[in-house]
C-alpha cells in the first residue's frame, strides 16, 4: 500500500514517496500503538516475572516438580532471584520504551529474547505460566522491531 499524503500527483515532476513540506516525516503514525503496547507489555512481563521470582523464594513447594527436574541444575532460590532481578530489568526497559528512547527498545528488544530463553529453562516447572510469559516476549520482539522504530522521543503524543 502507497501513503497518498506522501506520493506525488502524476505529472508533478516530484518523486514518487517525497515527503512534502507540509507533512513532516516524523509525525505519528497507527502503528505506533504497537510500540505502546510493547512497552505495557514488558512492564507487564518484568512484574510476572518478579511474582515467579518472590514464588520461587518463598514457596518452593508451588512448583510441579522438585529442583532436580529443571532443565537447568539450579535451585529454586537461584531461580528466584534471577526472575526478581530480570523483572526489574523488564520494566526499566519497559518504562523506556514507553517515553521513546531508542537504547531501550534495543535493550528491550535483547531482554525480551532473553526471557523467553530463561523461561524455556523453567518450562518443566511452571509449563503453562512459562508459555505465556514466552509468548508475550515474542509479540514485545515483534512490536519492537517491526513498528518500534515509528515511537521517537516526543513523537508518539501519548
Amino acid at each position: 500500500m502507497t501513503d497518498s499524503a506522501r506520493t506525488a500527483p502524476a505529472g508533478s515532476g516530484a518523486r514518487a514517496g517525497a515527503t512534502s513540506a507540509s507533512s513532516p516525516a516524523s509525525a505519528p503514525t497507527g502503528w505506533t500503538g504497537w510500540a505502546v503496547f510493547a512497552g505495557v507489555v514488558m512492564i507487564m512481563v518484568g512484574i510476572f516475572q518478579g511474582i515467579a521470582g518472590l514464588v520461587a523464594l518463598f514457596r518452593q513447594t508451588y512448583f510441579v516438580l522438585p529442583e532436580s527436574g529443571l532443565v537447568v541444575s539450579v535451585s529454586y532460590n537461584s531461580w528466584g532471584w534471577l526472575h526478581l532481578i530480570w523483572g526489574i530489568f523488564l520494566v526499566l526497559a519497559g518504562a523506556g520504551v514507553l517515553a521513546g528512547q531508542t537504547w531501550a527498545r534495543v535493550v528491550a528488544i535483547i531482554l525480551a529474547g532473553l526471557s523467553a530463553v530463561i523461561n524455556i529453562a523453567f518450562l518443566a516447572a511452571q509449563p503453562v505460566w512459562s508459555t505465556i510469559i514466552i509468548a508475550l516476549d515474542v509479540l514485545v520482539i515483534y512490536a519492537l522491531t517491526v513498528h518500534g522504530s515509528e515511537m521517537k522521543s516526543g513523537a508518539a503524543g501519548y
